[in-house]
């Protein structure tokens, strides 16, 4: 329970840090970094990221008395977020590019989050009144 209780008092602090932590990895570059090479393994990291990303903002807000936002808006938001990280990789850095695939990942990593938690609790994922 203590683990718990300390997720659930840190929800927002993590989703906030798990989005800048994604932008930052995102927009870095890796030079000089040998990583093992694997067809399309970056587009399961980039779908787990995304559903961690989700999962969290999603247990935030939803922890969050002061806020309640509808899940769809939260989708469109975070779809929206990886979008624009892939456009600033295209346009900031010239060691990046602009993925659509990537693009896809990240969305399928949304969708799967808040499926994912409408099974887990069979009912809607952020409440609002």
């Amino acid at each position: 329970m203590p683990i718990k209780k300390l997720l659930e008092r840190n929800a927002l602090f993590i989703a906030i840090f798990l989005t800048l932590f994604i932008a930052v990895v995102s927009l870095i570059s890796f030079k000089g970094v040998h990583l093992v090479k694997v067809d399309n393994s970056d587009k399961f990291g980039h779908l787990l990221a995304y559903f961690l990303l989700s999962l969290s903002w999603l247990f935030a807000l939803n922890s969050s008395s002061k806020k309640k936002i509808k899940t769809y808006i939260l989708i469109l938001i975070l779809i929206s977020y990886g979008i624009i990280i892939e456009v600033l990789q295209g346009v900031l850095t010239t060691y990046r590019q602009a993925d659509v695939y990537d693009i896809m990942a990240n969305t399928i990593g949304v969708l799967f989050a808040v499926i994912l938690l409408k099974k887990v609790y069979r009912k809607p994922v952020v409440h609002f009144k």
